[in-house]
């Protein structure tokens, strides 16, 4: 009984940190004064190929799917799974209510506003990631690369394997640069992200619904 409240309680966080990652997400591409590392590069890997955010999003989740699993040295048939049923609805999500936020107006804010707004926002992002790493149950296969590498690699550092996971789309940033001349959702949001998310994700763990404990599987 006592196992089947926890898994209750993990899914219903779990469903909270869906949404809040999928809404801070797209909140920071609105205020169009950067992203996080990973949405960012998403953005311009999209730009890049001419394929819609929520498709560019899916497929490059399946990538990092695959590396996950050889970080991980086995098939790890749940973790795949899970991975996959993460970035269906999330990728998609970050799509659609980016148009919700774009309709408000949260472009047009005056310049303070968007800098309080995108910071707001990867809050919300550090926040999310924070709590679906402790339930999990499923992960976006990029936090479950930072996620592996934080318990199987780094003895348990968020900062450092936050700092780790981030050779994947800083390579893509500078590609689709290298490619295109352009760069989309980079700027302030970015560097912030860069310093601050593994610091507020460790806070977070400790501070954001703590009684949610982290279940470790690698």
């Amino acid at each position: 009984m006592a196992k089947m409240k926890d898994f209750g309680q993990r899914m219903r966080f779990l469903g909270f940190s869906i949404v809040l990652n999928s809404a801070a997400n797209a909140l920071t591409i609105s205020t169009n004064l950067g992203s996080a590392v990973w949405t960012g590069s998403s953005v311009n890997l999209a730009n890049w190929i001419n394929v819609p955010l929520g498709t560019t999003l899916f497929m490059y989740g399946i990538v990092i799917t695959l590396l996950n699993q050889l970080l991980l040295g086995q098939f790890d048939r749940r973790r795949f799974i899970s991975n996959l049923l993460y970035i269906i609805p999330f990728s998609y999500l970050v799509e659609w209510i980016g148009y919700f936020w774009n309709w408000i107006g949260v472009g047009r804010l005056p310049l303070t506003g968007r800098v309080i707004v995108d910071i707001i926002g990867l809050f919300g992002v550090a926040f999310a990631v924070s709590i679906y790493n402790r339930c999990n149950i499923i992960m976006h296969p990029n936090d479950d690369l930072a996620y592996i590498l934080r318990f199987k690699y780094l003895r348990g550092s968020a900062i450092i394997a936050q700092w780790a996971s981030y050779a994947p789309p800083l390579l893509i940033i500078i590609l689709s640069y290298v490619f295109t001349g352009e760069l989309h959702a980079i700027g302030f949001g970015t560097v912030w992200a860069l310093v601050t998310q593994g610091i507020v994700m460790g806070w977070a763990d400790y501070h954001v619904f703590p009684q949610l404990k982290h279940h470790v599987d690698v």
